[in-house]
């Protein structure tokens, strides 16, 4: 690990990343990064398609190895804060007999799922089910979900694990429109608990648009990164996306809100207070 400045408090910020550079098989991936999550709200990572997105999502969860500093928050109790995952899909056979309950079951207990459910790990699951919204589906296949369903699922098995920050993957790739409305809605109304810093990687600019508070630009390196409102502008977005902006310029970008440049067609207003930018 790399030497860093000394990093900011959990109170100023749940999650901090400096000069975080990830290498795989030979090929950089993420390069410098830099950034601070603003706590307390949704967060998205927008970028292209082999930004590195999802591999700084993996070098959060400790999965991929990484240099420089990724440090997270602590509890008021000093307990370093809990991170719950919720991946872009499940790879598994339809085919299996799993239940929703068997597979909310499978990280919180020790005793083999085919021995029955431990009452512990029964009332947490369905606890969590019935958050999302999923109270009558304990019984049911996982098989048989449909996207949507599968996805506020998986939502429910981070959730098991009482996370305070929540890493979301592209939650709502291949899920039609109605569930994607559904899924989003129900981020939005888990964080206006105000328990979950939400860091949300999205290609839809419409729901970034929408329920992000802060945004990072990211291609390989941050390229630009701040309140949404101020970082979402035509100028931002055509320096990330270069020759694909026409697919994404129209979802939705705030117009009129750029940051005085210092870079080429990147924003360089700092964020808010106590968080460091892109050095």
């Amino acid at each position: 690990m790399s030497h860093a400045p000394p990093i900011a408090t959990a109170q100023q910020s749940a999650l901090r990343l400096h000069n975080v550079s990830v290498t795989l098989s030979g090929v950089p991936v993420l390069t410098g990064v830099t950034c601070a999550p603003a706590a307390g709200v949704i967060n998205a990572i927008i970028g292209p398609n082999g930004a590195g997105k999802t591999t700084l999502l993996r070098a959060i969860l400790g999965l991929v190895p990484h240099t420089g500093v990724i440090e997270i928050g602590r509890r008021p109790d000093g307990r370093p804060l809990k991170l719950g995952y919720v991946p872009q899909r499940l790879d598994f056979d339809r085919g299996m007999p799993i239940r929703v309950m068997d597979f909310l079951c499978l990280g919180l207990q020790r005793r083999p799922i085919w021995l029955g459910h431990t009452r512990k790990a029964r009332l947490l699951a369905a606890e969590c089910l019935e958050r999302v919204g999923g109270r009558a589906w304990p019984d049911r296949r996982l098989g048989v979900l449909s996207g949507g369903e599968l996805q506020r699922v998986l939502l429910a098995a981070a959730l098991t694990s009482r996370p305070d920050v929540l890493l979301l993957d592209e939650p709502v790739a291949g899920v039609d429109v109605a569930g994607e409305e559904l899924f989003c809605d129900l981020l939005a109304s888990l964080q206006a608990e105000g328990r979950y810093t939400m860091l949300l990687v999205s290609h839809d600019l419409s729901i970034v648009t929408r329920h992000a508070r802060y945004v990072i630009c990211l291609n390989q390196a941050v390229q630009c990164q701040g309140p949404a409102v101020e970082t979402l502008n035509a100028e931002n977005l055509k320096a990330l996306y270069r020759h694909d902006v026409a697919l994404y310029a129209h979802h939705g970008a705030h117009e009129g809100h750029a940051h005085d440049c210092g870079a080429p067609g990147c924003g360089s207003e700092p964020p808010p207070a106590g968080r460091e930018d892109r050095s």
